[in-house]
């Protein structure tokens, strides 16, 4: 399932991607998610602040609406970070 179908703009994503290839960025990122396991994934508390985070880091204003969006989409794709598998679908996802 898509992050489209959770509402997510196909505009946020690409702005998002652009900024990811920041090295700054991306390092700082990286650092955000350092540790988190898939029990911290879905976790909507955790998952909620990751996002808030994450989007102030990159200088993203999400409205609640976004955050929510974004919060159910992780939650949905039960992400285990651990688990190759997960991570090249994520990656198909938003290639």
């Amino acid at each position: 399932m898509g992050y489209q179908q959770y509402g997510i703009s196909p505009q946020l994503v690409a702005r998002i991607k652009l900024k990811m290839k920041n090295p700054a960025t991306k390092e700082r990122i990286k650092k955000l998610i350092e540790g988190v396991n898939k029990q911290d994934l879905q976790d909507p508390a955790r998952v909620q602040r990751l996002v808030k985070s994450a989007s102030s880091i990159m200088n993203e204003k999400l409205t609640g609406a976004e955050e929510g969006q974004i919060v159910r989409f992780v939650i949905a794709q039960k992400i285990d970070p651990n688990n190759t598998f997960h991570l090249i679908k994520l990656w198909g996802m938003f290639r």
